[in-house]
């Protein structure tokens, strides 16, 4: 979801579509503590999303440590840790799904994970930490500063992963079993080896075998791949006995996925103008600042719909939400009130 589950889309995505859970993109801990303020950007979000889980990658186990402590400070009502991007810029470094080859590294990235969170719990604040800048320390006081009091005091912040079957094959005995050791919260397991990529089938026969060994333990498991629709997540969870079930790309330009009882799809193009009005709100005062992230979601919203690739090409050229309204309507797919202008963040 890099890329994609910024802080517009998921706001969207929970306001009509109302997941039980949300989690950010991944973000670099290396990034955080090398000190690149703009990843911050990935840690913002509101109210109305939680519960909201951070996630993060890489390859240090200290810095994983020190982001957690970040991430407390942040709110966050969980912290990820993906195990499962399949990317090659990811993987060639040994994170995301590439872990799956160096389990000691993996366990060792949960254990300081976990370690960053009880020393939060214990009093460390970001500024203790010794690789955060003192500017994104500073930025991050003062995001905690506007917490409601609850998500301002120390709690117990769950650690999860998310992660695949295998990396060129699935290994599940062996990988469930080395991270069931480190005890996460939540085990998110997606059907698909590393080398696979998303191309074939996701193998939910691999993930209840996962269940297998997760029954016994205070681990939760959520499957992940190819579902398709709210339906399609309860009889794939009850079939292969996991926790729940995770969705992704199917969410794309649709939120109404996680809706047991889906509205008329003719109310997606006023959430598609609220979409773009909120991106706008939320990064135009960023410095080079472009429109052009908020296309590809405007390219899902039309899918499948009478003259899809001529309103496709005019959505393409956009650059504000008014050209947006004004395309939508042109075409006459604003014939309704658009929904309400969305909130601040």
């Amino acid at each position: 979801m890099d890329g994609v589950s910024d802080h517009p889309y998921r706001y969207i995505q929970k306001k009509h579509g109302q997941p039980a859970v949300m989690y950010t993109e991944f973000t670099s801990v290396e990034g955080v503590c090398h000190g690149a303020e703009r990843l911050l950007k990935d840690f913002l979000y509101d109210e109305t999303q939680r519960p909201i889980v951070a996630q993060i990658y890489g390859t240090t186990p200290d810095f994983f440590r020190q982001t957690a402590i970040v991430l407390c400070e942040l709110g966050f009502d969980g912290i990820d840790i993906n195990m499962g991007c399949p990317a090659k810029n990811v993987a060639h470094s040994g994170a995301g799904a590439a872990l799956i080859k160096t389990p000691k590294l993996a366990q060792e990235i949960i254990r300081q994970t976990k370690q960053g969170v009880s020393e939060w719990l214990n009093g460390a604040t970001t500024a203790d930490c010794r690789d955060i800048t003192p500017k994104i320390a500073a930025e991050v006081a003062e995001r905690k500063a506007k917490l409601p009091s609850e998500y301002q005091s120390r709690r117990p912040i769950p650690v999860s992963v998310k992660t695949r079957v295998g990396f060129d094959q699935p290994v599940i005995s062996e990988w469930i079993s080395t991270l069931l050791e480190m005890e996460p919260a939540v085990i998110a397991l997606h059907g698909r080896t590393l080398t696979q990529h998303y191309s074939g089938e996701a193998s939910w026969e691999a993930i209840g075998q996962a269940s297998v060994l997760t029954t016994r333990t205070d681990t939760l498991l959520l499957g992940n791949g190819d579902i398709l629709s709210f339906s399609d997540a309860i009889e794939k969870t009850t079939t292969y006995h996991t926790d729940g079930a995770l969705i992704g790309r199917a969410s794309f330009g649709n939120p109404f996925v996680f809706c047991k009882t889906p509205p008329d799809t003719a109310q997606l193009f006023p959430i598609a103008t609220e979409h773009a009005r909120l991106f706008e709100e939320t990064y135009a005062s960023e410095k080079n600042y472009n429109f052009l992230p908020m296309r590809k979601h405007l390219g899902w919203y039309v899918r499948g719909i009478p003259h899809a690739a001529e309103i496709r090409i005019k959505l393409f050229q956009s650059t504000s939400s008014s050209e947006v309204e004004r395309i939508f309507t042109e075409h006459g797919l604003l014939l309704q009130a658009s929904p309400n202008q969305p909130r601040e963040k």
